[in-house]
């Protein structure tokens, strides 16, 4: 991948969307950005929760317990994480499972990932749990499941439109007269606009994540006959608006989505509003968003930071202090970062009230 492929790639087909431009960059070929990038981590392009502090994997582990609890205990019980990174919310969850007697030899543990390079580092870092890895959440068998979705959905390819002349038209990038990649408006196209939306100005950017839809229908099609419950973690928004989110992050900071192509992580903010049209119509009961920090606090952040810096050198636990107001302080990752569950009826995962029933509802604390 490179600024030349792009270049060669447009001259051929003329235009691409931005949806098919974020593919072709993330996973397109063996050489796409996540099938070959040393991405998360402090050595690569980005940090996600799991490695700002132990904490937030530990929580997330205690919370699938829970709400394995709440299913009746099945045993075997599927526990999916959906793109799981290196492993290490994973490894955190599991280590605090331990508390929780029956979960881990209830639990078979399924791994929903493309990048061999990844698989490699989640194979070390979860070698005890013989995980077995699949390329689509479809391929995960039945029965019981409790999925984690953390920083996955920002990452799927997103559809964008633009308003422009009284028209709605898809965004595309093509060449411009030098020869660059550039932003345009494409052919006419009907966005999947949701009920309510203010009449849009002139230019206006409508953006649609329709690649999440065959994943929440995943979902919703094994949870019309046993318990399931997901997770779902991510940046993003909780009412529908116009605006533009795509971004491109390259050494942990920003750059432009065009500059790099394949050399540097693209996504865009989560729409957890679209995500529970989707939930319902594929007849799940969805809950939330949470902010994030708020969700971490109310599953015990607080008294499990008190407790490992009880036994902590006081490096440590300056470490353990910052990382844990990162993940929950709103001017940080506490607010933009959002919590949502999706479930099967009959299911209330903590700490959701609320809840979004299928079919209908409104959005839950």
């Amino acid at each position: 991948m490179s600024r030349e492929g792009l270049q060669r790639l447009l001259a051929e087909r003329g235009a691409i969307s931005v949806a098919a431009f974020m593919e072709w960059c993330l996973t397109g070929s063996e050489d796409a950005y996540y099938r070959r990038a040393e991405a998360i981590g402090r050595s690569g392009d980005f940090v996600t929760a799991p490695e700002v502090s132990q904490i937030f994997g530990e929580l997330i582990g205690l919370w699938a317990g829970a709400v394995w609890e709440s299913m009746g205990r099945p045993s075997p019980v599927m526990l999916v994480e959906l793109g799981p990174g290196r492993g290490t919310l994973m490894s955190d969850a599991l280590r605090a499972l331990r508390v929780l007697p029956g979960f881990r030899e209830a639990a078979r543990l399924h791994l929903v990932e493309r990048s061999e390079r990844l698989r490699a580092l989640q194979a070390e870092a979860l070698a005890a749990a013989s995980p077995v890895w699949h390329e689509r959440l479809d391929d995960v068998p039945d029965g019981p499941a409790i999925l984690i979705a953390n920083e996955f959905f920002d990452a799927l390819p997103l559809s964008q439109y633009i308003y422009t002349g009284g028209v709605w038209h898809e965004r595309v990038i093509r060449l411009d007269t030098e020869g660059r990649a550039t932003f345009a408006a494409g052919d006419p196209a009907v966005p999947p606009l949701p009920a309510g939306m203010p009449s849009p100005e002139d230019g206006a950017i409508f953006e649609a994540r329709l690649s999440a839809q065959p994943c929440i229908e995943a979902i919703g099609r094994r949870a019309q006959s046993v318990p399931v419950a997901a997770l779902i973690v991510d940046y993003g928004y909780g009412r529908d608006s116009f605006g533009e989110t795509l971004q491109a992050v390259r050494g942990h900071g920003y750059t432009d989505p065009l500059a790099e192509p394949g050399e540097s992580d693209l996504s865009g903010h989560v729409n957890f509003a679209e995500l529970r049209r989707m939930a319902a119509a594929s007849g799940l009961a969805a809950w939330g968003p949470l902010p994030q920090g708020e969700f971490l606090l109310a599953l015990g952040l607080e008294a499990r930071l008190e407790r490992l810096i009880s036994s902590a050198r006081a490096e440590q636990a300056t470490s353990l202090v910052l990382g844990a107001r990162r993940l929950t302080d709103p001017y940080q990752m506490g607010e933009l970062f959002k919590a949502m569950a999706l479930t099967s009826r009959g299911l209330q995962p903590p700490p959701f009230t609320g809840g979004f029933p299928p079919g209908g509802g409104q959005e839950s604390g």
